[in-house]
């Protein structure tokens, strides 16, 4: 095999995974738009992701800040060096995040360091099989980190709130498949994707709930029973009223593929992989001997171009409630306690961004500029230094805000921080600080990097850089950043009432079906 063709052909499967939605996903998201309510939360939504989706086309810059944990399934001639694909893989991998195609996110699980090229042990994973067809079929997928925390494995029989218990059998199955989708809420970025394997042992059974992210969303199971059920899970997973982001809505889930393999009688698993809607995964077919692509796969039908309409979309969600509110920091108590749940705010000014290192690190330590009145901004950006030494970003989408639940609270008081932004919502901890002290938890648009960078006017300045790029705390002026008022300073939560209110819609699914 010619290894440099070879390598070559890796860093465009990278890049195109990164940054080019498949089509088959695009045409989910299209057919979401057309069934959402206008004017409301979930169509802003709607219409910020597919703004989002085009302006990864047109920058070639990623969809989602987050590459999660490159994972690749492999499928060579006998006879190839795996070896030599490795190698070529790995050195893709680092090229492709030293231009800025991917963030650096390979963390030392004991020291906590980031390796700066996204490899490291076990990084990034390769999954080999051998075939006997002649050439070499590789798949790609970059499932980020909020949806994978979302991924959920059930032991039957097991009881499952809101729907009684759940036997060793395909209704039992059922209701796994429908509980998972309701404990994802807003935080996995809904709507989403999910592959269910049924079956295995604790690690099989999610490998193969994963392999099913790797199947088009458009086939059809070839096991009648499981066509049955993805099927009713699509129809009925979105009668739930999650909606895009969690903000309530028609279209919960996007996507619904299930496997099936044998099991030993003590065991009996329900594993679901949860993706979120930026559903990073293509996959080529190589020449073995020229190391050159073939065809590109996932590519069937025509492309959604999005439309420039996604514009006029945002502000028809604003109108109910009036023009949307600026913010510029410093914010004073006065001015957060006039907000409310379904605001929509418009950001000016300065932000800071702080995830997991950060809002640690602030627990026990000063903050190295004055946070008093300032808003925290829950993303690790993906940034690139110009040859003048200048930062710049090139993907900034929010990070899942649960993590930071233990901290929140006591970080805003200790500092004074009025607004915090984030994805998927926060805990009763958080919402009773917010109370307390005068805050408010903004919503942005979970997945929407291009959209939100395109936000970000200038780098101001960066500190704690010794957490890596992901987690150091960013300077960043901002303009016209959108975002919508989900946790008040007056005790209430979009995201507890949306779960309140699913988990009633998910009892009236408790009765036998299969």
């Amino acid at each position: 095999m010619n290894i440099e063709k070879f390598q070559e052909s890796m860093y465009k499967l990278i890049v195109e995974t990164s940054t080019n939605l498949p089509k088959d996903v695009r045409r989910a998201i299209q057919k979401a738009k057309e069934r959402e309510n206008a004017g409301t939360r979930s169509a802003m939504s709607l219409a910020t992701i597919t703004q989002n989706i085009t302006m990864a086309d047109e920058n070639v810059s990623p969809i989602c800040q987050d590459t999660g944990l490159p994972t690749f399934k492999i499928k060579t001639p006998v006879g190839v060096n795996q070896l030599q694909i490795k190698e070529a893989i790995k050195n893709a991998i680092a090229q492709a995040t030293k231009d800025g195609k991917l963030r650096p996110n390979s963390v030392d699980s004991l020291t906590g360091d980031n390796s700066g090229d996204n490899l490291g042990l076990g990084l990034p994973v390769m999954k080999f099989e051998q075939w006997e067809k002649d050439y070499i079929d590789i798949r790609l997928i970059l499932k980020g980190g909020g949806c994978e925390n979302k991924n959920i494995q059930y032991s039957l029989p097991c009881e499952l709130e809101g729907l009684g218990r759940a036997g060793r059998d395909l209704d039992g199955i059922r209701k796994c498949i429908l509980h998972s989708v309701y404990q994802a809420q807003g935080q996995g970025c809904s709507a989403g994707f999910i592959g269910v394997g049924i079956g295995g042992d604790r690690s099989s059974g999610y490998d193969l709930a994963k392999e099913q992210l790797f199947r088009s969303n458009d086939d059809v199971n070839p096991n009648e029973d499981l066509r049955k059920l993805e099927e009713y899970i699509m129809e009925n997973a979105n009668k739930l009223g999650i909606g895009t982001m969690g903000f309530g809505g028609e279209t919960t889930l996007l996507g619904c593929k299930i496997g099936v393999m044998h099991r030993i009688p003590a065991s009996f698993f329900v594993s679901v992989a949860y993706n979120c809607w930026a559903f990073r995964r293509l996959g080529v077919k190589v020449n073995p001997e020229t190391g050159e692509i073939q065809e590109w796969l996932y590519q069937e039908g025509e492309k959604i171009n999005f439309a420039s309409e996604a514009e006029q979309e945002i502000a028809a969600a604003v109108e109910p409630s009036g023009d949307e509110i600026i913010l510029e920091a410093p914010l004073t108590e006065e001015k957060i306690r006039s907000l409310k749940v379904g605001d929509v705010v418009k950001i000016n000014g300065m932000i800071y961004t702080g995830r997991d290192a950060i809002h640690k690190y602030l627990t026990d330590h000063d903050s190295p500029v004055d946070l008093n009145g300032q808003i925290i901004y829950h993303c690790g950006p993906v940034m690139l230094k110009d040859e003048e030494g200048n930062w710049h970003v090139k993907a900034a989408g929010p990070t899942t805000s649960i993590r930071e639940e233990p901290y929140q609270g006591e970080i805003m008081k200790k500092f004074g921080i009025r607004a915090v932004i984030g994805k998927g919502g926060m805990g009763p901890k958080t919402l009773a600080a917010l109370q307390e002290h005068g805050g408010v938890y903004l919503n942005a648009i979970g997945g929407a990097a291009q959209y939100y960078a395109d936000c970000i006017k200038s780098v101001e300045g960066v500190d704690l850089m010794q957490f890596g790029i992901p987690e150091a705390m960013w300077h960043l002026k901002v303009e016209g950043f959108k975002a919508v008022v989900t946790m008040d300073s007056h005790g209430n939560s979009l995201h507890k009432d949306i779960e309140k209110s699913s988990l009633e819609k998910l009892e009236q699914f408790k009765e036998k079906v299969f």
